[in-house]
């Protein structure tokens, strides 16, 4: 008799549209609260991790011609804990790495290797061939070629701008940070300049003629971005082993 009740209540609510989507909104109210809440109790979803800074402005730049050319569509920068990944590409990705990314570049697809340690794998000179001619030094690579970044010129007139509307979503960017943009973009591809407060801002951002052109290009910016990834934590103190399965 109970389940015979029910079963007629059930079907009262499936005929009943204005019921049916009442109680839904409720349903998924409720389990929207319980998600949302918790994250109002504790400070940061991400643990900080020593090391993580935001992007130089010609790493900056470089971010934005990666995301405009989609090489998110062919690379990951996402290093799963499993054993045969963390063994290929180097320590897991941690939360952290990419707090300052928007948006960030994990990625759903490897055409090619992931891209989240790349950074000092290979010299200034092999980026430019690769960019240049993937196929030149990949034999196998399906990769486009970006020979024409070589000798485009940067536009880097709205980093300041760009910086400060990152800093209104959580990139913590310091007036002198913004105030300096042009100056150290300009400087990181210069390796005779006095490069002292450029580093002192974004430590172990790699200073380089990448190209050795002597206007800053698109390739210079790219680079700077590739030769950052994976480079800033110290992956020695943290402990793979436990989550290689």
């Amino acid at each position: 008799m109970a389940f015979k009740n029910f079963t007629e209540f059930h079907h009262s609510i499936e005929r009943n549209v204005f019921v049916m989507l009442g109680l839904t909104f409720i349903t998924v109210s409720i389990g929207g609260l319980v998600q949302v809440i918790p994250l109002y109790t504790i400070e940061s979803t991400i643990e900080k991790v020593e090391g993580v800074r935001p992007y130089s402005p010609l790493e900056l730049a470089g971010f934005n011609i990666y995301l405009r050319e989609g090489c998110y569509l062919c690379h990951s920068q996402q290093i799963r804990p499993f054993r045969d990944e963390v063994e290929r590409y180097g320590h897991y990705s941690l939360a952290a790495e990419s707090m300052y990314d928007h948006p960030f570049q994990w990625g759903s697809k490897r055409t090619g290797p992931d891209l989240a340690r790349v950074g000092g794998k290979y010299s200034n000179a092999w980026h430019v061939a690769h960019l240049s001619d993937p196929r030149a030094v990949v034999p196998e690579s399906v990769m486009p070629t970006f020979q024409w970044m070589a000798t485009r010129p940067l536009k880097f007139g709205d980093v300041q701008a760009h910086m400060r509307t990152l800093r209104t979503v959580g990139v913590p960017y310091t007036d002198d940070m913004i105030a300096n943009a042009k100056d150290d973009l300009a400087s990181q591809k210069n390796p005779d300049a006095d490069n002292e407060g450029l580093l002192k801002r974004y430590p172990k951002a790699v200073v380089a003629n990448f190209t050795g052109d002597k206007t800053v290009t698109e390739m210079d910016a790219l680079i700077a971005y590739l030769q950052v990834l994976g480079t800033l934590v110290d992956f020695t103190q943290y402990q793979p082993n436990q989550f290689q399965q």
